[in-house]
């Protein structure tokens, strides 16, 4: 089983104290052996079905609500079965992703920095990015202002939810008690998923995922595709993922859209409030 290349196309920058994202022009890059996980053969999921009914708004659940939930949940899937690359190399005595095997966050040709206090984009090893997203989203996910948990109560210039305030402005989740950024922290978020989930495949399809298949209770390949059918479902229905950022990912998003895996109102962004940007 080859392995798989890591060369660097262009950088994405997002950091702890900005949630913009800046992309750098396209470097030159040499060429990539193909994708075992583009191929249709290995696009196969652990379970079946499709995860469209984990996925739709149910009714009477407020759509930021659902959103938030939606953010965190699929958060947590990817904290999961990312937890194999923490795992210690009996090998070399270092986890599966370190500094060594993983000196960039890079998805394929695509590689990602991280933005300082200064905002300046700054190199950091694969790991160290990913712990820096977990730092960063914990803290968003459990800060009350972001992600209220307390229902707000209702003034004399608010309307019923989905209203516009006195005002006149309005915002997703304004009724329920969410700040007006609230859909841009969801879409960072997704997209910090998303940038782990590229990783994973472009550096660890291989090694862990391919050699845990079949093993018992193994996180193997066709795990890691239904935890990311999922997530796509979610981000492409409520539009919280533009599709140049999941274009490392692209090839294998494609097959699940066309053999149904993700289902056509969802492929085709039938609950997104506006494109992503």
């Amino acid at each position: 089983m080859p392995a798989l290349n890591q060369s660097s196309s262009y950088s994405s920058n997002t950091g702890p104290n900005s949630d913009s994202v800046a992309n750098n022009a396209e470097q030159p890059t040499a060429a990539e052996s193909p994708k075992f996980f583009f191929r249709e053969k290995y696009a196969k999921l652990g379970v079946k079905g499709n995860f469209m009914p984990l996925a739709a708004q149910p009714a009477n659940v407020d759509l930021a609500d659902w959103l938030a939930h939606q953010t965190v949940e699929n958060y947590r899937i990817v904290s999961t079965i990312g937890q194999c690359i923490q795992e210690t190399d009996h090998n070399t005595g270092k986890p599966v992703c370190n500094s060594d095997s993983c000196p960039k966050m890079a998805a394929g040709r695509h590689t990602y920095t991280w933005l300082d206090h200064k905002k300046d984009p700054v190199p950091v090893s694969a790991p160290q990015y990913i712990s820096l997203v977990q730092r960063w989203m914990n803290g968003k996910i459990h800060d009350p202002k972001a992600f209220p948990t307390e229902i707000p109560a209702v003034s004399a210039g608010t309307n019923a939810p989905g209203g516009v305030n006195a005002d006149g402005r309005d915002w997703v989740g304004k009724s329920a008690g969410f700040p007006e950024t609230f859909l841009h922290d969801c879409r960072t978020c997704f997209r910090q998923i998303f940038r782990i989930y590229a990783h994973l495949y472009h550096s660890h399809w291989v090694d862990p995922f391919w050699h845990l298949s079949g093993q018992n209770n193994g996180q193997g390949w066709t795990d890691l595709n239904s935890c990311f059918v999922h997530f796509c479902t979610v981000a492409k229905l409520y539009g919280l993922l533009a599709d140049r950022d999941g274009e490392p990912m692209q090839p294998l998003i494609d097959i699940w859209i066309a053999n149904g895996s993700i289902p056509a109102d969802a492929a085709n962004g039938a609950c997104a409030l506006v494109p992503p940007q």
